[in-house]
């Protein structure tokens, strides 16, 4: 048995029964590859081993061992990640550090509105945990069955409804970290004030594993609106758009708690692939010979009153809105079956996209104001250069953040032919978004997709700083090498 044998088959025992996989020891490849391999299938590689801990006190045993052997850690929550941040390289030297296992709600505290949850409990099991008290856990995705915790606040995860309640890092009160050196920092605080030094909570938040590894944290919980109310209404353009976005903000307040544009392109492949899920755009289409609208837009308010009160302030809205040209269709819905549909709606579209084929996929978060002038130039700058691309763009119009993905043409659709298409199409995007003063990562984050973009156009003092911490906090660089940072 070799050196690295002896000490993982020591970590075995250690961890007790199905806390390690190796390879052709206690799994087999059926058992690893959903460990080994991204959610979009553009990332796959090979892992020493993968363990599979049940609490903190393992982890920071994990590590310490794997510290001590110079043998690299791949944090790992729902492998969720889109940036290619939460799987192996090829090299089968890297450990991946899976916390599926810790899924214990370990408080929540009604008068404080907090909870303090394990990195391995989903985002839904948090959201029923809170649900369960009579609460409400803000934060929302459409992976939230599978997606946890720990790498929601890893990455900084956003959501729908960022526009109301922030992103996970505004949800975070306090946190539980494994050191790279194998210490565990216990600041599950629930605290909203706490000027103590630095804020080391968020260090953690969005650093994506390479600092150290959440293993619970502390959120904030808030009390659950007692009435809601959701529209899809049409409107014929980007500014049309962001002019009825400021009229929400001004007419509902702290009641817009979602405000979600999509342009007919991913509803159409909606439509497509997802025919059951499109019904509900029906009621936008009846009254428009023009068939869809060029942006579609789901609005949600809630209200602390009635879901009669919060349909009342949405349908008054609808009707300004209407009066003053900023929608040319509406559809409000009438019951939760409805509402459900037109979450649905927006939540197929990812979906929808992956069935449709490759795409070159962008995050980005922008200004609001600056959202039609970037549409339009960009989808200039797009067709000037290939008369056959489409762009499929949809996103949180509410905070920014625009998912803008490019479908190359079919003589740019594989082999060198694409890595050209997919770096111009890249360069056209991020130089506008630069122009705009916006930002080439909103939610997903930077991991391996992002990094040498990120080394580019990230100012040098920053990239300093980053890098200063990354070497204060992780001297060996054992922590998901490779990624944010080279």
């Amino acid at each position: 048995m070799s050196d690295t044998g002896t000490w993982l088959a020591a970590l075995a025992r250690d961890l007790g029964p199905a806390g390690l996989w190796r390879p052709g020891i206690e799994a087999d490849d059926a058992q690893l590859q959903p460990h080994l391999q991204d959610w979009r299938r553009r990332y796959e590689g090979r892992a020493l081993a993968i363990a599979r801990p049940v609490d903190t006190a393992q982890v920071a045993h994990i590590v310490r061992a794997c510290a001590a052997q110079g043998v690299p850690i791949v944090p790992q929550g729902g492998n969720t990640s889109l940036v290619g941040g939460s799987v192996p390289d090829d090299s089968g030297q890297q450990l991946v550090l899976n916390l599926q296992r810790l899924r214990q709600v370990r408080h929540l505290d009604a008068a404080n509105l907090s909870l303090t949850a394990e990195a391995g409990c989903t985002l839904h099991e948090v959201q029923q945990a809170a649900d369960s008290a009579g609460l409400l856990f803000p934060l929302s995705l459409a992976s939230q069955g599978t997606c946890t915790l720990g790498g929601n606040l890893a990455s900084n995860a956003g959501g729908t409804q960022v526009l109301r309640y922030g992103t996970a890092r505004e949800l975070c009160l306090g946190l539980e970290v494994v050191t790279a050196h194998g210490e565990i920092w216990s600041g599950l605080s629930g605290l909203r004030k706490d000027n103590t030094g630095y804020d080391l909570r968020d260090l953690f938040i969005g650093s994506e594993g390479t600092l150290g590894i959440i293993t619970a944290a502390t959120m904030r919980l808030y009390p659950r609106p007692r009435g809601q109310a959701t529209a899809l209404v049409g409107c014929g353009s980007a500014a049309e758009a962001v002019t009825l976005l400021q009229l929400a903000r001004q007419e509902l307040d702290a009641g817009l708690t979602a405000f979600e544009a999509m342009a007919a392109l991913p509803l159409q492949l909606v439509q497509r692939h997802h025919p059951e899920v499109a019904a509900v755009l029906a009621a936008l289409t009846e009254s428009s010979a023009r068939g869809l609208p060029a942006w579609v837009v789901l609005i949600e308010n809630v209200s602390s009153e009635s879901s009669g009160h919060a349909h009342t302030r949405l349908h008054a809205l609808l009707e300004q809105a209407l009066a003053q040209g900023l929608i040319h269709t509406t559809a409000l819905a009438s019951n939760q079956t409805q509402q459900r549909a037109m979450w649905q709606l927006r939540e197929a579209i990812p979906l929808s996209e992956r069935a449709e084929g490759l795409m070159v996929k962008h995050d980005i978060g922008l200004p609001a104001s600056a959202i039609p002038a970037f549409v339009s130039t960009c989808e200039q700058e797009i067709a000037a250069r290939w008369r056959d691309a489409r762009i499929v763009c949809f996103g949180h119009l509410g905070d920014g953040n625009l998912h803008y993905n490019v479908q190359p043409p079919a003589d740019a659709s594989s082999g060198t032919a694409l890595i050209r298409f997919e770096r111009e199409v890249n360069d056209i995007v991020f130089d506008l978004v630069a122009h705009f003063g916006g930002t080439l990562s909103a939610e997903h984050g930077i991991g391996v997709l992002r990094r040498d973009e990120l080394a580019r156009r990230k100012p040098p003092v920053a990239l300093h700083m980053m890098r200063a911490i990354k070497r204060a906090l992780d001297p060996s660089g054992l922590m998901n090498p490779g990624r944010v940072l080279s």
